[in-house]
């Protein structure tokens, strides 16, 4: 039976889930394939190459980087993440993603976007490095009305979240028949309606279809926490998430909550690696 590690996403949230992802490496905790979501394909893309560390070390430093996230960012390239340094620059330079490892790992990498034309989510499967990988995660990294529609071949994509947010479904559908899921919020929280709608419609005019995903987020991402419930509860998923609300949103410039996020991920995957390790087989 493969065995497969679904990630959400949640911005900085993910900090969490890469606090987690790193005691799993550490540990040596293997799965044919991982898929992520919005920060989660950006940060799990490290499970397949096995660099453990390197999320938090990149984040702290570039934590006060206009160039990483800021206004200015938002303001000068059209992305409050910079599209240009955060995903060419830093994994090219700075703190350099390991397309040997990557490449030489036997495991799968599936990320998730949404199609800006008709609101649907769109997969896409690396099983090893090429540059249009980082336009991919761009793409399922970038939030709306603070990011640019990014554009790859004939698609226009967004965030992942927006369509799919904890593609267990997904992942079951590729044969994955036993899956660990890396939540960011805690058990028992709900979405709630999107707010600001007269707004979002009026920003997204040119994109109809990606205005009623994201309007009706709340419904679908809802029922994806009924649904790997229900895998759970079948034995067939296994649920990591914080005891409580992380003290980060999805952007923060505070090494602090940025650390304590991180160490809440480890904690949490520390606690509870028997139980994983015993599920996973």
């Amino acid at each position: 039976m493969r065995k497969g590690l679904v990630l959400e996403g949640g911005a900085l949230r993910g900090l969490f889930t890469a606090g987690v992802m790193d005691v799993l490496m550490e540990s040596g905790v293997a799965f044919d394939g991982v898929v992520g979501v919005s920060a989660g394909a950006c940060f799990g893309c490290n499970y397949k190459s096995g660099q453990a560390g390197r999320v938090l070390r990149y984040n702290l430093r570039f934590a006060h980087d206009l160039r990483y996230c800021s206004l200015w960012s938002l303001l000068t390239t059209g992305g409050i993440f910079g599209p240009r340094f955060a995903y060419r620059t830093l994994p090219q330079k700075l703190d350099i993603f390991d397309v040997e490892a990557f490449d030489r790992s036997p495991m799968e990498f599936h990320l998730v976007a949404t199609d800006v034309d008709t609101g649907e989510a769109v997969y896409r499967r690396f099983d090893r490095f090429s540059d249009e990988m980082y336009d991919w995660i761009l793409a399922s990294s970038s939030m709306p009305i603070v990011s640019r529609v990014v554009e790859i071949g004939r698609q226009r994509l967004l965030d992942g979240g927006i369509a799919d947010s904890i593609p267990l479904r997904y992942f079951e559908d590729q044969g994955f028949g036993r899956n660990v899921v890396v939540l960011t919020q805690p058990l028992g929280y709900e979405k709630n309606e999107l707010s600001h709608q007269r707004f979002i419609r009026c920003a997204l005019r040119r994109y109809p279809k990606l205005i009623e995903a994201w309007i009706h987020r709340h419904e679908m991402y809802n029922a994806e926490l009924r649904y790997i419930a229900e895998r759970e509860a079948s034995g067939s998923a296994l649920l990591l998430y914080p005891s409580e609300k992380l003290p980060i949103g999805h952007i923060s410039h505070s090494r602090e909550r940025m650390q304590l996020t991180y160490d809440l991920g480890r904690e949490c995957a520390e606690r509870r690696l028997d139980e994983i390790v015993k599920f996973l087989g």
